[in-house]
């Protein structure tokens, strides 16, 4: 199998079980990330013939650029996931501006910006998008303002977007995860907010990994929100 996934923030996290699950199923793999020394160790450990390349995502000609080289020495991208995203947590009366720009950057405006390069080939071959949410961003949360607001756009962008190149065959779905065991959430007091969750634990990357690559691969699903949060929504 020779068709290419492209993995924006696959270097670490659910980009990078997403990458792991992607590379055993034969797919060959483009692990992009900011940092190219990171996006090089997570490609490395796959084997084969998959390559790391390094972008920053706030910024449309780095991704052009990305895309371009992506075809030009994998061939033309069948997959994307977006997986790149930050978090910077406060109080909106307290949020500093920058941080309010770079989240929606990076978690909004950057996912729409790779959808819209990605978009250049899909509707010449079709392809299947997905993007990473969070719950955070369909049910809100005190101190998350920002980041839901980021998440919850995506969630409407993807939608907009699916409809907008079904006839292209090209799909687009989210996949909204709750806790997550990764470096952005290792700072959290995993002990309390477990009691909230109803089976009882935080999330593995590889779990939402696999509700990713299930729609990558459903041709009959598009426009589709995937929780996958151990029912936290049952109780926010």
């Amino acid at each position: 199998m020779d068709k290419v996934c492209a993995v924006f923030g696959g270097s670490r996290g659910i980009g990078r079980a997403v990458a792991q699950l992607m590379a055993q199923k034969g797919y060959r793999l483009a692990i992009v990330s900011r940092n190219l020394e990171m996006a090089r160790a997570a490609a490395g450990e796959l084997g084969g013939d998959h390559l790391a390349f390094s972008c920053d995502v706030s910024k449309e000609q780095d991704i052009q650029n990305t895309f371009e080289e992506m075809e030009k020495r994998l061939g033309p991208v069948h997959f994307l996931v977006n997986a790149a995203g930050i978090n910077r947590d406060s109080l909106l009366i307290r949020a500093k501006t920058e941080d309010m720009v770079s989240q929606l950057h990076t978690n909004l405006l950057g996912s729409m910006l790779t959808c819209k390069a990605a978009m250049k080939m899909m509707i010449q071959q079709g392809g299947s998008i997905v993007n990473v949410g969070s719950i955070i961003g369909l049910k809100g949360n005190v101190g998350q303002s920002v980041y839901s607001a980021s998440k919850g756009g995506l969630v409407g962008f993807s939608r907009a977007l699916a409809k907008e190149v079904a006839r292209k065959k090209v799909r687009v779905n989210v996949v909204a995860p709750g806790f997550v065991r990764t470096d952005m959430t290792k700072h959290l007091k995993e002990e309390h907010l477990k009691k909230n969750i109803p089976l009882g634990r935080f999330g593995e990357a590889v779990e939402v990994a696999h509700a990713v690559v299930f729609l990558l691969e459903s041709p009959y699903v598009t426009g589709h929100v995937l929780v996958v949060d151990g029912g936290l929504q049952l109780t926010m």
